[in-house]
């Protein structure tokens, strides 16, 4: 049966900006799949934000009644997008059983998934629900003086940073064809996440990258699983996903100015290891892994 994803922005269709249309090389790919008998594995909504007149997400509404198995939400919005109906629909959705990626940016870029409650727990941000451990809030890169903590380093847009599954080796980061996977979209100023103290037991991280300023080690993404409850994976950056680092001649907001890298263009096989994280995480929601 094909399962069906929303693919959710908590920004609106604004051109300037990491509108749903700049995550469409992953939505392709998401569609492109097959199970055995050659049937579509997914089918892909993909949706910026959208409010009706009490300035709730309908798309969300109907999350939370059944239209999808799998939400996976990009939080790119400043202004802390989800309202409390929205968290509602949210948590209802999860409770009945559905799969949900959470993932955001930098500082407090995608800050709203703090309203979520445990499962918003494992995204670590400045202003609201910063690392537990203080000498991690701090900058990590230093070339985007506009941007600070969390802010890590892992390269440019448009290269690979190496990647270090933890032990023992999740679902997340295994090779279809044996292996672990080592390489992911590289960014130059991830978040955070990691095992909140309300979470353990029922999480754990699943990955980290390493900072090529610093050569401090981060928390790439972290897997949830509480009784009761559809699974969770927070990720650390909406950038593993995005055109602009699968493809960075697609072009990226204005306000991007880092200069790109091009190792993602470098051979036919480069984002192999990407595209079998993504097919993981709609795994593992699915609870097929």
């Amino acid at each position: 049966m094909t399962i069906p994803i929303l693919l959710k922005t908590t920004i609106g269709p604004v051109a300037n900006d990491w509108h749903v249309g700049r995550f469409s090389l992953l939505a392709a790919h998401l569609s492109s799949l097959r199970d055995a008998r050659g049937a579509a594995r997914y089918e892909v909504f993909a949706r910026d934000r959208v409010e009706d007149a009490a300035g709730d997400d309908p798309d969300l509404a109907q999350a939370a009644k059944g239209a999808y198995a799998q939400v996976w939400l990009i939080a790119a919005d400043t202004v802390g997008a989800l309202t409390h109906t929205d968290v509602d629909n949210i948590n209802r959705f999860r409770r009945a059983g559905g799969g949900i990626l959470l993932t955001r940016d930098h500082q407090d870029l995608g800050a709203c998934l703090a309203k979520l409650g445990p499962l918003g727990a494992p995204q670590y941000f400045q202003s609201v629900n910063p690392d537990p451990v203080p000498s991690r809030r701090c900058c990590d890169d230093r070339e985007t003086p506009s941007i600070t903590w969390p802010n890590f380093h892992s390269g440019a847009n448009g290269d690979l940073q190496t990647v270090a599954p933890e032990e023992p080796v999740h679902s997340l980061m295994k090779r279809p064809a044996g292996g672990v996977i080592s390489r992911l979209p590289a960014h130059p100023h991830e978040g955070a996440v990691g095992v909140p103290s309300s979470l353990v037991g029922s999480a754990r991280v699943a990955a980290q990258g390493r900072s090529i300023t610093t050569g401090v080690a981060f928390n790439l993404c972290v897997a949830v699983e509480e009784a009761g409850q559809g699974r969770a994976v927070s990720d650390s950056s909406f950038h593993h996903f995005c055109d602009y680092n699968w493809d960075p001649r697609r072009g990226c907001p204005s306000f991007v100015t880092e200069t790109p890298g091009f190792e993602v263009l470098g051979s036919p096989r480069a984002l192999d290891d990407v595209h079998s994280y993504v097919e993981n995480i709609g795994s593992w929601l699915s609870g097929q892994s």
